[in-house]
């Protein structure tokens, strides 16, 4: 297993590296990497090497660690609710951060007060409690189907009060920006944002990991074990809000990633989540920074909404787990 585990490390590591050389060079105005190379170690303060250090660079950092931190969202919330298809987009975590981000661009006094990122917290704060309600309402674990039900609700709700305020507030054309998602405005101050925050979330989501594992064998035998099921699941929820809220704030509401990637590595390397939450972060990442290069190049010089993509490979793979736990 840990050669296996190794294995998957280096081919989804190459396959970032490779995404982020690409989302460099790739672009309405392509660079040879060459130029991206001067750029960054040897920057000469032309249009080129702003280009990639102002733009290009920051936009794919932010790409690489949204889609790390959304799969490793997506991964502890499978463990703790027990169910395949928990994902932060699913169950509305992304939409109630959405929902904060649309009321405070239409009030300048409230965004100039909070702005994307703390809007986005308190956003993603008010949907995890209610996520965390409903996976707590009893010492057993929901079913899917209410699960599935409950989260869909939650996710309808806000998008449909985001919709509503958007148009109220003649911000809709904004508002279509954090519901499809993209990077078309990712700079430093985002990856700055991101980096120290996905750190200390995805140490905290390791340390939680040996506690999950116990968790998803069952609440009885949790508390068999010493483990307190509410306790982890109010830690780990706690993990995932922050996790979710910088994500939003810098690149809109992004699906499925949580879905897709915990799912894949599940099959190769098991149900252990000392394996599968890394995993996920660094396999997440190379999807997304790829994700982003197929938005800024199937459509040139046009954009293609990134969520786009995601959710053509996400619902495939929803409807499969949901057909899987129903028979």
């Amino acid at each position: 297993m840990r050669r296996r585990m190794g294995f998957v490390f280096i081919i989804a590591f190459i396959l970032m590296a490779a995404g982020l050389l690409a989302a460099t060079c790739l672009g309405a105005k392509p660079l040879s990497m060459q130029v991206v190379w001067d750029s960054i170690f040897n920057y000469d303060g032309g249009l080129d090497a702003m280009l990639v250090r102002d733009s290009r660079l920051p936009r794919a950092l932010c790409a690489a660690v949204v889609g790390g931190l959304l799969s490793m969202a997506g991964a502890v919330m499978q463990g703790i609710t027990r169910n395949p298809i928990a994902e932060p987009s699913i169950m509305g975590v992304t939409q109630g951060a959405t929902l904060a981000v649309a009321v405070a661009s239409v009030n300048m006094s409230v965004y100039g007060l909070l702005g994307n990122t703390f809007a986005a917290l308190i956003g993603a704060v008010a949907s995890g409690f209610l996520v965390l309600l409903f996976s707590i309402s009893s010492a057993r674990n929901m079913s899917l189907s209410r699960l599935l039900m409950a989260g869909t609700a939650i996710s309808t709700f806000f998008l449909s009060m985001a919709s509503v305020v958007a148009l109220l507030g003649n911000r809709s054309q904004d508002l279509a920006f954090w519901l499809s998602g993209g990077f078309r405005t990712a700079t430093w101050k985002y990856v700055w944002m991101l980096l120290p925050v996905g750190s200390l979330c995805a140490a905290f989501a390791m340390m939680l990991s040996g506690k999950i594992n116990i968790i998803s064998l069952g609440d009885d035998t949790a508390v068999g074990l010493g483990v307190k099921p509410v306790q982890v699941r109010i830690q780990s929820v706690a993990v995932i809000i922050p996790m979710c809220a910088v994500c939003v704030a810098a690149a809109g509401n992004i699906a499925f990633v949580g879905l897709i990637i915990p799912h894949i590595i599940r099959k190769i390397l098991g149900q252990d989540y000392r394996r599968l939450i890394p995993a996920s972060f660094i396999c997440g990442a190379a999807l997304l920074v790829w994700a982003d290069v197929a938005a800024k190049t199937i459509n040139m010089p046009y954009e293609t909404p990134i969520g786009l993509f995601s959710s053509l490979l996400g619902i495939p793979v929803f409807i499969s787990l949901v057909r899987r736990e129903k028979s």
